[in-house]
């Protein structure tokens, strides 16, 4: 089986291709990422030899990249392939709008093109904008409150319609935000960690009372595996844990993790937009699919803070921007 991974450089694609080669041997997996700031293929180098595995460098937007890839005889394509930072999305649109709408189009387009027999799709539960009561099931309407989530949206209704009208065998999944190794330290929980490690403050938006749902990535990983194999196509399925806590919370559990204390919090004006509360009701995934969480939050953050304590080298090459030359370092000379 031939597997096209999105995005596999960054810290959900790279995970999923580890889960894959540790899991699977015949399989085949290829890498396409166009390795922006935060693809890193440091994060992939313990595979890198690996026969089951290559890397091609491309843009998801660009037809021409797209279309060479997908015609290599796809069986699936999984696309992680986005931008995700909130922050960003407010400061410069434009990126999101070609990455999570115009790429998406591409591999669309491109799946017809080759009859690849399946795509899924990973999107966001912010898509559906604040939940203040409840949780959100894949028929609750699409209320995107930023860039980020409108563009995750778009791309989640043209996979919608490219089923609908053309017949593309895709699938969409809707997620509560993954942590884990290899993530880059820019989101809540590898930022924190790293500052707290290096003694730094940490910047809790507002009250911090905003609350989030957290699944660790191996579950994830297991969950998009299923859906893959099982799931069908044209549906939509939520992944998500029930474990939903306050940005507060999860701010103390580091503080407890990294030996710090209180005074190292510092509340910094909130983010525009900011949505108070997220909460995805993942029953269909549990009782069609037979899908459950492992991983407890506790166990979870104690490995992901672990894998960055004993990481601190990537850290650093990732804060420098020192990891941008690998791919030169070890592909170009090739």
């Amino acid at each position: 089986m031939k597997i096209l991974i999105t995005g596999g450089a960054g810290f959900m694609g790279s995970n999923m291709i580890h889960y894959l080669l540790k899991n699977y041997n015949d399989i085949e997996v290829i890498n396409f990422d166009f390795l922006t700031y935060a693809g890193n293929l440091e994060n992939l180098s313990d595979i890198q030899n690996d026969p089951r595995y290559t890397f091609v460098k491309g843009n998801i937007a660009d037809e021409k990249s797209v279309d060479d890839v997908v015609s290599k005889d796809i069986d699936l394509i999984i696309n992680y392939a986005a931008e995700t930072h909130v922050d960003r999305s407010i400061l410069e649109p434009r990126t999101f709008i070609d990455t999570n709408i115009y790429g998406v189009y591409t591999l669309l387009e491109a799946v017809k093109k080759h009859n690849v027999p399946r795509m899924i799709q990973i999107s966001t539960d912010e898509v559906y904008g604040a939940v203040m009561e409840g949780e959100s099931d894949e028929k609750s309407q699409f209320e995107p409150r930023s860039p980020y989530s409108a563009s995750k949206a778009a791309g989640d209704h043209l996979c919608h319609s490219y089923h609908v009208t053309f017949g593309v065998p895709v699938i969409v999944t809707h997620s509560v935000n993954f942590y884990g190794p290899y993530q880059f330290p820019e989101k809540l929980i590898p930022l924190f960690t790293c500052n707290l490690m290096d003694r730094k403050k940490v910047p809790v938006y507002g009250d911090g009372m905003q609350i989030r749902e957290w699944i660790f990535t191996e579950d994830h990983c297991r969950a998009i595996d299923l859906i893959a194999q099982k799931g069908n196509v044209g549906e939509t399925y939520n992944i998500g844990t029930g474990y939903r806590v306050p940005n507060l919370d999860v701010t103390r559990k580091l503080l407890e993790m990294t030996g710090c204390d209180n005074s190292h919090i510092e509340y910094v004006k909130d983010r525009v937009g900011h949505d108070r509360r997220y909460a995805l009701n993942s029953q269909k995934l549990r009782m069609e699919l037979g899908w459950e969480p492992k991983t407890s939050f506790e166990e979870g953050l104690s490995k992901t803070v672990e894998w960055y304590k004993t990481n601190q080298s990537w850290v650093n090459r990732c804060r420098s921007g020192e990891y941008v030359n690998y791919y030169d370092k070890q592909y170009i000379k090739r």
